[in-house]
């Protein structure tokens, strides 16, 4: 069998009831978020306010994700198909702390509060749209500082 080789992974967030765009506009508010390209549906309703998004590609730090609208062929909303639990990231931060209350001030709720978990800081928010991003140090960090 041939070897496959895989270049990279873009996880894609399919947000039900028609959000989309809140959400790209929450990642960018939460976690500096830039958008990098979007794709939206050719087939526009005239009773929509913007256009389905069938991807906006996301830069978060050095990484990329996909946030889409979730509808049917028809373009109506499918969320009652889509479920919407089980996704949950995560963002490595230097100041775990500062990046969960930004989160926090855009609109996430808080899971865990920060401490320290194996050897490094991480805290928990869930987004509006209920994903859960586990926010963590980059590299060893402790609370306590160092004597």
């Amino acid at each position: 069998m041939a070897e496959v080789a895989l270049l990279g992974f873009k996880p894609q967030l399919v947000v039900p009831g028609m959000k989309a765009e809140a959400a790209v506009q929450f990642y960018k508010a939460a976690f500096g978020a830039e958008e990098i390209g979007r794709v939206a549906h050719p087939k526009r309703k005239a009773e929509q306010e913007c256009p389905l998004i069938l991807s906006a590609e996301l830069k978060i730090g050095s990484s990329l994700i996909l946030v889409s609208d979730c509808f049917d062929a028809a373009g109506e909303d499918s969320a009652a198909a889509a479920g919407g639990g089980g996704i949950a990231f995560r963002l490595e931060a230097e100041d775990v702390d500062a990046a969960v209350k930004k989160a926090v001030a855009a609109g996430a709720e808080v899971m865990s509060e920060v401490s320290e978990e194996e050897g490094s800081l991480l805290g928990k928010v869930k987004d509006p749209f209920g994903v859960v991003w586990a926010i963590a140090a980059v590299g060893k960090k402790s609370l306590e500082p160092e004597a």
